[in-house]
């Protein structure tokens, strides 16, 4: 990808999402990258008929500038998720090649968090993700995650989580092997064990980061005391959970446990499965095999309960020139320095909206502004099938 992309910008000719999409690939340098990635396949989108208008002309800077610390590891202010990658998530993807070409263009645009795990195909995201990033290894941030019981062979899941020692050390040589480097840059317990203390996880991370094979570590949706006492035996870097502003409860209690313990924190699914890109409305009709039907939120039901979310997106985007998605990213980024969302991508016109969002500000004014207004609104519906759900907030057993 040529490096006069990074110079690039565009201005939409009209509203929404899809608007600026069309004006971005309009660029004769976009176009070429957008050639370049096969985004000329049909679009993965969920087909939305009635779907509501969105905001008006955007200005697209394509190059991530700012860098934030999780704990004491310096990364962009946007990251990438790679679980869409596999093409079982939200349906399916143009093609693998595609995929490694996106994560290419990812870090040659400024991005530097990459976050994937062993579930994701399972393998299938940690493999994609290896392959794209040889010839920039050492310029990126790798994380993974461990804790599902895997075969470690043939990526067949059994059944339930596995965070022992043995199995955790495992984990770790598969991600190695299928990222293709000798260290992870962060690793996060995908979710708490509980039938492993976290002290023995914590230790077992411990040692291997004195081996160096793991730099920096997290967790992901876990119990607030086990935060605590796995912070006490190896400081972690990140606490990683859903957030966004169709989510927002880490803001009760997790948010101030980071900032008092000086540890970052990773937002995942942090535009609401694409919710808060303005494209899904309840009249969407998802693809075969896209999660996001089972999700008690996206029912049709609650989708129209929930619009007026997305008709307050639609405002500030009138507001700040932007499109809904860079709105919601951009409120996330004005909550705490150390708070880095990491959307999923997988055409190339999205990952360049999404990582435009760093040109979005907020005066302290606006920020409240917005966040009273978006306090008002009930969100109805979980956020995750109630058996995915049980397993956060999960406090690890006594050791």
């Amino acid at each position: 990808m040529s490096n006069t992309l990074k110079a690039s910008s565009t201005t939409a000719a009209s509203r929404g999402r899809r608007s600026f999409l069309a004006g971005l690939a309009a660029t004769p340098l976009v176009a070429a990258g957008l050639a370049a990635c096969s985004t000329d396949a049909p679009s993965q989108q969920p087909s939305s008929p009635g779907s509501a208008p969105s905001s008006t002309a955007v200005t697209a800077s394509t190059t991530v500038t700012g860098r934030r610390m999780l704990g004491t590891l310096e990364v962009s202010s946007t990251g990438l998720g790679t679980q869409t990658m596999a093409g079982n998530l939200y349906g399916p993807v143009t093609s693998r090649a595609d995929m490694v070409k996106l994560v290419r263009t990812a870090a040659d645009q400024g991005v530097t968090l990459f976050d994937t795990a062993e579930a994701y195909g399972p393998f299938e995201c940690e493999a994609i993700l290896g392959d794209a990033v040889q010839p920039v290894r050492d310029s990126v941030v790798l994380s993974s995650k461990f804790g599902w019981n895997i075969d470690p062979v043939t990526g067949q899941q059994t059944g339930g989580l596995n965070s022992r020692p043995e199995h955790i050390r495992t984990a770790i040589e598969g991600m190695l092997r299928r990222l293709k480097t000798d260290r992870l840059d962060m690793v996060f317990q995908h979710r708490v064990d509980p039938a492993v203390p976290i002290e023995d996880v914590a230790g077992t991370i411990r040692d291997l980061i004195g081996e160096g094979k793991i730099l920096h570590w997290g967790l992901s949706e876990p119990g607030l005391e086990t935060v605590r006492r796995a912070h006490a035996v190896q400081p972690l870097s990140a606490i990683q959970n859903e957030y966004s502003m169709m989510e927002r409860s880490p803001e009760k209690a997790v948010l101030p446990l980071c900032e008092e313990l000086g540890i970052g924190f990773v937002c995942w699914a942090p535009l609401a499965y694409g919710v808060t890109t303005g494209t899904i409305t309840p009249y969407t009709r998802f693809a075969q095999g896209d999660f996001r039907p089972s999700v008690p939120r996206n029912s049709p039901d609650n989708l129209r309960a929930n619009m007026p979310v997305i008709e307050l997106l639609q405002d500030w985007g009138v507001r700040k020139g932007a499109t809904p998605a860079q709105i919601s990213l951009a409120w996330l980024q004005a909550q705490k320095p150390w708070i880095v969302p990491i959307p999923s991508a997988t055409r190339l016109t999205h990952l360049l909206e999404n990582i435009a969002s760093e040109e979005v500000t907020f005066t302290p004014d606006e920020l409240s502004e917005l966040t009273t207004a978006l306090d008002a609104i009930k969100i109805r519906g979980a956020r995750l099938a109630a058996p995915i759900l049980s397993l956060s907030g999960v406090e690890a057993p006594a050791a």
